[in-house]
């Protein structure tokens, strides 16, 4: 009897109660809408793509061309700089010492070569002119001896072997005479041309390397080669920095005027035309549109780096990228700042297939 009639009655009343207790928790929320409308495209045949803000010069990576400790930081960021203004500078101690040395050894040249074309001096000409005089009065002694001496041969009061000596005497004394004028004249003439040039080389030579040392010594201020802004700094007094292309230490770009890189599918590209208008729409707020005026397109379709979590979006996907000009009309832009930018398309033209009616 239990079992017939009173286990079914409780598998009743159970069921009832889940049933009823299932309705009368369910909750019904209320059904909510976004902060911002999702953006639209403005015109009726439509290409989209992600556009980031950058620079007018693109975002300038400003490394170190020589490795070194940073000593001196002299920019901040949002700082405006003009072309030429440091921007740090490393440990120069070394090459400040180096300079020094071939300064020295560029004064040393040039004064060889001036002592070279200021030859002779004034102090070695009296010297000189006192030999000559001396030389000169040692030829007429030795002249009157020798003829002297030729008339005592001839009056047999001198032997032939005493003319012999005193005519080499007279020849001896000729011989220094000319030497004594050779040599005066020599330093009347001054340095020897060749040796002027040998040392203009030398000269030449030291001041190359003082220019090298200075080159070296400039190259330790980094300095910035177009004007703009400063976008990041990355880098600390105190901090060794060494030359690899893919470390920015400070990031600068010129912002009077930005641009936004605008990547497109390879499967849009058919549909895009250079020159098309342009309209972009901030993240957060599509109400707003920016126009933008084109500026040129990058010829090499790249691997997509830019994702923007699409479902349909796929990793593997090349786009072209395409650079347009922004008109802010007043809004504040940030480089780097991503933007919906939409295209007006243009349908691409379909041949007819084989064999198909015309």
């Amino acid at each position: 009897m239990i079992t017939k009639y009173v286990i079914p009655f409780l598998a009743a009343l159970s069921l009832i109660f889940a049933v009823t207790y299932t309705v009368q928790s369910r909750v019904t929320w209320p059904r909510t809408r976004p902060l911002t409308p999702p953006p639209r495209s403005p015109y009726p045949a439509t290409v989209a793509g992600a556009g980031l803000v950058e620079a007018e010069t693109e975002n300038i990576r400003i490394g170190s061309n020589v490795s070194g400790v940073v000593v001196e930081v002299m920019v901040q960021v949002g700082q405006r700089v003009r072309a030429g203004d440091p921007l740090f500078r490393l440990d120069d101690r070394q090459h400040r010492a180096e300079l020094a040395v071939r300064e020295a050894a560029l004064a040393s040249a040039q004064a060889e070569l001036q002592r070279l074309e200021r030859m002779p001096r004034p102090e070695e000409i009296p010297v000189r002119e006192a030999q000559v005089a001396e030389a000169q009065a040692q030829l007429e002694d030795m002249r009157y001896q020798y003829e002297r001496v030729q008339q005592l041969v001839k009056q047999n009061a001198a032997s032939l072997d005493e003319q012999v000596r005193r005519r080499q005497a007279y020849l001896a004394a000729e011989s220094r005479l000319a030497q004594a004028r050779s040599e005066l004249a020599l330093l009347m003439a001054g340095a020897w041309e060749s040796d002027k040039e040998v040392a203009r080389a030398a000269v030449a030579r030291a001041q190359a390397q003082v220019d090298q040392a200075r080159t070296e010594l400039e190259r330790l201020i980094v300095r910035a080669l177009v004007d703009g802004e400063v976008l990041q700094v990355n880098v600390r007094p105190g901090e060794f920095v060494g030359t690899p292309p893919n470390q920015p230490l400070i990031v600068l770009g010129n912002i009077a005027a930005l641009h936004v890189r605008v990547d497109i599918d390879e499967y849009d590209i058919p549909r895009y035309r250079p020159g098309t208008p342009a309209q972009a729409m901030l993240k957060g707020d599509a109400t707003r549109r920016f126009p933008m005026t084109f500026v040129r397109v990058e010829p090499y379709v790249i691997p997509k780096r830019s994702l923007t979590n699409d479902s349909t979006e796929r990793v593997d996907t090349r786009v072209l990228q395409v650079i347009y000009k922004l008109d802010p009309q007043g809004e504040r832009f940030y480089v780097g700042q991503q933007l919906d930018v939409f295209f007006e398309a243009v349908e691409p033209t379909t041949a007819p297939a084989s064999g198909a009616a015309p």
